[in-house]
This record gives C-alpha cells, structure tokens and sequence, in this order.
C-alpha cells in the first residue's frame, strides 16, 4: 500500500508547528502522526504538503494511492473503511476529505464519495494535541504492544498495575514510583527513568528519552525521542530532541522539535481570574478562544528560552526563537527573536544556521541544506 499523507485545512491553524513540518511529522501519543498510519496499514509512506517543505519531505506517487489527512485521529472503524476503498473512491467525514484512492492527489476532489458517520478526534489546533494526549496513548499503547512481553520491572521499583506497563529492550528504571492504574506508562528503547522519580500514567517516554532524577510526571505527558525532562511535567508533549532537563513547571505544553528549555523555567497554564484561555493563531492574525481554563505553552522548532524563563498561560513562541530578556515575553513571540520582547531584533539568518547545526551535530543529524532552505523560507515571513 502507498500511503500518502497530506495537509488538510488543519495545518495553518497548526502552525508554529507545522512551520518546519507536515502535519503527519507531529507527535501525539507513543507515535508520530506518521509512525501510526505506517503501523496500522502497512506500506511506504510519503507526504503531499506545502512547497518550501516539499525537497525535505517527498511525495511518491504510484498508479494507486491511499491518500490520508493525518489530523484526523484514526479508529478501527475509519482504518477498516480505509482498506476497503477501491480505486477513485473517497471517505467524507463533516464535509471534509479523510481518505481517498486514486492515482493523483489533483483527482481527490472529483471521486465517488463515502460518508463516514462515526465520531472522530480531530487534531485542528495545538492544544489538541495536549487534550487527546491520554487518548493517544492509550491508543498506541495496545497498538505498540499487542502480542509482545515487555522486559522485567526490576523489584528496586514500587508498581501500581504492572500489566499496563511496558518496557522496552535496553530501558534503564530503577528506584522509581510507576503508577498504572489510571493509564499506562510506556518506556521505549534505551530510555531512561532515573532514581526518585514518580511517574503516574499515562505516559509515554520514547526511545532514548530519558526522565532526570526526581521528576514529577502526571498523566498524558509524552516525552518524545531523545528529550529529556526533570522538575515538574503535566499533560505536556516533547516532540523530539529537546530539553527540559531542570526543576521548573511544564504543563498543558506542546513543545517542538530541537527546542530547550533552561533551568527553572515555567509556564503558567491557568489564569488568575480562571477565564477562558485565547490563544495567537496564525490564520487569523489574532488570539482565539481555545474553550479551556488550562492551557499553558507552545513552542515552534529549534526555539529556546534561557534560565528562570517565566511564560504566561496561552503562550505561542515561533521557529528559532531566542529568549533570554527578563520579565515575561509577550504572549505572541516572533520567530528568530533575539531576546523575546515583541521589539527584539531578529537572528541572523547565519547564526541561527550555526546554532541549529551546532545542536544537532551533538545527536549526530545532520542540518541539511534542505533545511536551510525551510529556515529561510520561514526567516522570510518576518521581512
């Protein structure tokens, strides 16, 4: 089967984001939007997504594709309907196009359609992803694990509902607090629990991720691949390769991708008053109410905030941001902002190549030229 997953209507009102990335590049649950369709359908997978992105992130057409809109989380029953459509055939879901088989995506619009009426979860906004977190794992959970047998819980750790836990091969856990019996608690390959840790699921810690000594972790967090976390950390999402590894408060938070957060920073996610949290959505140019009382930070790719960083509840921070002035930032930060303040110089294009570079060649991946291209690109939007 080839799967080509595309962006939706979704992806604007996704960004910061989806500045860097396809929709399907996002992470919820244990997998990324992309790992579950793979997982669940089998075959190779391609994106159709914006162009800037398009060098880094390839679409690869054949004379049959299943064509998914990955910001619809998927169900037994819409993965069932998926396999079974035939050739020129689409799935409709609230007068939107999920699914579809046909040669081309510029066909997409003209094909038989099937109406799916069961509910779905659809990730619109960023602060999905933290509110169907729970779900998401629970979701991955059975998917990842069905008809295998997790490695031995060494007996230094206390457990509540070990059968909902899970280890993977070369994970490291010792002298922690594993609570499963409200969701469970996933620990991928080579990740790492470390001493005096209280972990309450559910939670997924992906592969070399690692949770410093002493962390407090409450339910829905998902700790991506080689992130690492410490302090305090609730209902909040680390895509991949960054850093909260000190004490500090994280909660209702999706942080992207080779971002770090210095010692002793916290987001606030409730407002004094209680009101109703709004928050900066691109598209539209303005905040928004997001319908929640909790609602803390998010944080566009290979942005970072310096030590004893303070952020409001609903902050937005763009791609590359540099925060380091003191006081709270603005609610909205730029992107490439040296500093934080809404009147901080850019970084320059250069420099912000260096640093990304610098930090990646510690994980050994390479910042390419294609990424240089999406840097630029995005670096463009402010000028």
């Amino acid at each position: 089967m080839n799967i080509i997953l595309f962006d939706g209507e979704q992806r604007d009102h996704l960004l910061p984001l989806t500045f860097t990335k396809p929709v399907a590049e996002l992470r919820m649950g244990i997998l990324s939007f992309a790992e579950r369709w793979g997982k669940l359908l089998g075959g190779t997978i391609s994106y159709q997504t914006q162009e800037y992105l398009s060098g880094k992130f390839k679409m690869h057409l054949e004379t049959e594709n299943i064509f998914i809109n990955p910001a619809f989380f998927p169900s037994n029953s819409l993965v069932e309907a998926i396999q079974n459509l035939a050739l020129d055939q689409s799935i409709i879901y609230n007068n939107q196009i999920i699914a579809a088989n046909t040669s081309t995506f510029d066909k997409i619009n003209s094909l038989e359609t099937i109406v799916f009426s069961e509910d779905l979860i659809q990730i619109k906004y960023p602060w999905d992803i933290f509110t169907h977190n729970f779900h998401a794992i629970n979701f991955d959970y059975d998917l990842v694990t069905a008809n295998r047998i997790s490695q031995p819980i060494s007996d230094t750790n206390r457990v509540l509902n070990p059968e909902r836990i899970f280890i993977e091969e070369g994970a490291k856990v010792e002298f922690t607090i594993l609570n499963a019996s409200e969701g469970p608690i996933y620990i991928g390959k080579d990740a790492e629990i470390m001493e005096g840790s209280m972990i309450r699921g559910s939670l997924a810690l992906c592969e070399h991720g690692k949770i410093n000594m002493g962390t407090k972790v409450y339910p829905g967090c998902t700790i991506g691949p080689y992130c690492k976390v410490g302090g305090e950390v609730n209902n909040a999402i680390l895509m991949a390769y960054s850093n909260k590894g000190h004490d500090g408060f994280l909660g209702n938070a999706v942080i992207g991708e080779w971002c770090n957060l210095g010692a002793d920073t916290n987001n606030s996610n409730l407002k004094n008053n209680y009101s109703e949290v709004k928050v900066w959505n691109y598209p539209a140019n303005r905040f928004i109410k997001t319908g929640l009382q909790f609602c803390g930070l998010v944080m566009g790719d290979y942005s970072k905030a310096a030590i004893n960083t303070q952020f409001n509840t609903g902050t937005v921070i763009g791609v590359s941001a540099n925060l380091f002035h003191a006081g709270f930032p603005p609610n909205i930060v730029k992107h490439f902002s040296w500093g934080g303040p809404s009147d901080a110089p850019i970084f320059s294009l250069d420099r912000a190549y260096e640093a990304a570079e610098k930090m990646m060649e510690r994980r050994n991946v390479p910042f390419t030229e294609e990424d240089e291209k999406i840097f630029k690109y995005i670096f463009n939007l402010n000028n």
